[in-house]
């Protein structure tokens, strides 16, 4: 049996004074103003991939392509979400630490054309199927460097990984890594960590990928054209807070290019970054109300309509650490400490299972049942990276506004059918 995954959109009723919870509000004016930031941040030249992992609604998705984004995508869902959002399928980079076969046919029918590798056999794949389909493709090999980045929310190097090939692997046997007469070894491909929120955290990253490129192109004995550094630009993720600025990263990572990457500045080499937090985590909030308040063993408990099915899911996977959300009751902030006189508080959501608690620790001032808190920052691995299917409740209202504007609302819905024999 086959699970569908659709949308299902609705007018906006103008009468409405406010919106059914749970509900996801994402907002397109922070989506702009957060690529504004980033590009701005980047050298001229630099291309920019949006990882679609962070959040794939529609609306965000056909704004970034609008934007000039690129897209990341690791699936044939996102492939799908991110053609039929505007990305054009030939400047789609292909992810992921392993592809079916019948993944890679129907990106190689849709026409993307560049794919991570992480193994020989992902290059002798790409070759085989190029071959069958009679396309020649383009493979960036992806590396785990033995040194973890210091300062990341999350290491993606720097130890036993799925992720890429370990660089003592490249730098024994470089035959291995060869162009295939199907799958050309175009680029590297290094994603070391994520949310990173210092420019000289970041510069050092870079700097370290760059050497990690020289040592590579060497054993291979020749230069590659395209190197994805990755990026890792870090956000608020539940809390309250604004978008880190990388002001002073332009310049420093412009002057970094061109003392470390031959043929950079001349133009004979592409240079991209990804981001899908950055991007994203700002223009989403998620609306929830109290279902419930009771005292229990001295401590008060609130249960809220929303829980992990519809934002954390992913803390109980190491994706992101135990969320611990910040609240916004009445439009005013309530932090998770302090002495403000609010009551130490659990905070839980529906679902009948003891996991599913944001935080025990949450200070917060008189609530009542009806009443409706804010989680701000949650557009990137929100309702995206949530334990959706559990219990099997109806998947929160999603809301597009453009400012104060509502542009649309509806909601995610899932299907079942018969498969294919």
């Amino acid at each position: 049996m086959d699970v569908e995954v659709g949308e299902a959109v609705t007018k906006p009723a103008l009468s409405e004074t406010r919106w059914e919870t749970p509900a996801y509000l994402y907002d397109l004016a922070a989506v702009r103003d957060a690529h504004r930031r980033l590009v701005g941040s980047l050298p001229d030249s630099a291309g920019l991939l949006y990882s679609l992992k962070a959040n794939a609604h529609p609306a965000v998705l056909g704004q970034l392509a609008a934007l000039g984004c690129q897209a990341e995508v690791s699936s044939s869902g996102e492939l799908r979400a991110a053609v039929q959002a505007g990305f054009a399928a030939d400047g789609i980079l292909y992810t992921g630490p392993g592809k079916s076969d019948g993944a890679v046919i129907r990106a190689l029918k849709a026409g993307v054309r560049q794919f991570s590798v992480d193994s020989p056999h992902a290059l002798d794949q790409l070759d085989r199927l190029g071959r069958a389909e009679g396309t020649r493709v383009c493979a960036l090999l992806r590396v785990n460097p033995p040194v973890p980045p210091a300062g990341a929310g999350l290491a993606m190097t720097g130890g036993p990984s799925q992720f890429g090939v370990d660089l003592s692997w490249v730098l024994e046997r470089p035959w291995l890594f060869e162009s295939r007469e199907y799958a050309d070894l175009m680029g590297m491909h290094l994603y070391m960590g994520s949310n990173l929120t210092q420019v000289t955290t970041l510069l050092a990253m870079f700097r370290y990928g760059l050497d990690v490129v020289r040592q590579v192109e060497t054993a291979l004995g020749r230069r590659l054209h395209m190197v994805d550094l990755g990026g890792g630009f870090g956000a608020p993720y539940a809390v309250h807070g604004e978008l880190p600025r990388f002001d002073a990263l332009k310049s420093r990572l412009d002057a970094l290019l061109k003392e470390e990457l031959s043929g950079w500045q001349e133009g004979e080499r592409r240079v991209v970054f990804e981001s899908g937090r950055y991007l994203s985590a700002s223009c989403g909030r998620l609306l929830t109300s109290v279902l419930d308040v009771k005292h229990s063993h001295g401590r008060r408990v609130v249960v809220l309509d929303s829980g992990v099915h519809h934002l954390g899911g992913m803390s109980g996977l190491g994706k992101e650490a135990q969320i611990e959300p910040q609240f916004q009751c009445d439009q005013e902030p309530h932090a998770l400490t302090g002495g403000d006189g609010s009551e130490e508080t659990i905070v839980a959501g529906p679902l009948c299972h003891p996991l599913d608690v944001w935080t025990r620790n949450a200070r917060l001032p008189e609530v009542a049942i009806g009443d409706v808190v804010t989680v701000p920052n949650v557009g990137a691995y929100g309702l995206q990276a949530a334990l959706a299917l559990f219990h099997l409740h109806p998947m929160p209202l999603e809301v597009v506004l453009d400012g104060e504007r509502e542009i649309t609302r509806g909601r995610l819905f899932l299907g079942r059918g018969r498969s294919a024999r």
